[in-house]
């Protein structure tokens, strides 16, 4: 099997680059023969990869969002794995990757493949969660140095100072052949289970070929902000909407940012369509 690895020099903390030979030799003892690649976000790393059958990832939710979205431009339908370094992880944690470096490259190694589903939003791909509002926008305004140096800190200082400014968004949902009217502080449309490692949509499922939409509603800023604690701690909130479909179009009046797997998303309107089995992962 021809493989490559695609990495970041600086994910994980740098450790994928520091244990790179010890990665490439569980593949190659599985007799996958592997190149080494380091990723350039201004090329598309299958140029001159195209018969490729096997692209290992190494990287958080956005660098696989990247990949996904470049091998979507060129047409292929190579099979996925990844290897977790980002910060977050959440798409990593649905498909049931090991945490440690070297056990996930091992356990892509000795694994097989399955199908699991995909979404798109105005043409762009994304794996994980597609949202917009309070606290979903902190990953891409957290710079690379921030989250390298900071972690999980990084988020919980830009998603205070998101808090402070936290204000209603008119928006329009047509979900199921209904049309929701309201104020809301945030949604999100996940393929996955978690953002930021919050298990938010825990009925959510990586293969079923639908979306977990969860809308908090807005209220006061001290009453959605207990209305989002309560939830996460697992209480059923009345301002909290938990939809399933496999089609939602979203409209805001308001120029709000949107987020795709921590990076930045289109601008509204948006139509938002699950693709079943769509990418192929090998673990």
């Amino acid at each position: 099997m021809k493989a490559i690895l695609l990495y970041n020099t600086q994910a994980g903390k740098g450790r994928v680059a520091r244990h790179l030979d010890k990665i490439v030799e569980i593949f190659r003892a599985a007799n996958i023969d592997i190149c080494p690649k380091i990723i350039d976000f201004t090329k598309n790393p299958f140029d001159g990869e195209e018969n490729t059958e096997l692209a290992v990832v190494c990287g958080g939710d956005g660098t696989i969002n990247f990949v996904v979205n470049k091998m979507q431009e060129k047409g292929l339908n190579v099979t996925l794995g990844i290897i977790p370094s980002g910060t977050a992880n959440d798409f990593a944690g649905a498909i049931g990757c090991k945490r440690n470096i070297l056990r996930a490259a091992k356990q892509i190694a000795e694994g097989s493949e399955r199908r699991v589903d995909c979404g798109v939003v105005n043409g762009t791909y994304f794996v994980n969660v597609m949202s917009f509002g309070v606290l979903t926008t902190t990953s891409q305004q957290a710079t690379d140095k921030e989250k390298h140096l900071m972690g999980k800190l990084a988020y919980i200082r830009i998603g205070t100072r998101d808090l402070m400014t936290m204000h209603p968004i008119p928006i329009s949902v047509k979900v199921n052949e209904e049309v929701i009217d309201t104020n809301a502080a945030m949604l999100l449309v996940f393929n996955g289970r978690s953002a930021g490692r919050f298990n938010l949509a825990p009925e959510s499922k990586i293969d079923d070929g639908v979306f977990d939409l969860l809308i908090l509603d807005y209220a006061s800023k001290a009453k959605t902000v207990f209305s989002m604690m309560h939830y996460l701690m697992g209480g059923k909130d009345a301002k909290v909407r938990y939809i399933r479909s496999n089609k939602i179009e979203l409209n805001c009046p308001l120029h709000e940012r949107t987020d795709i797997d921590g990076q930045p998303g289109p601008d509204f309107p948006l139509n938002i369509e699950c693709l079943p089995g769509h990418i192929k992962i090998r673990i």
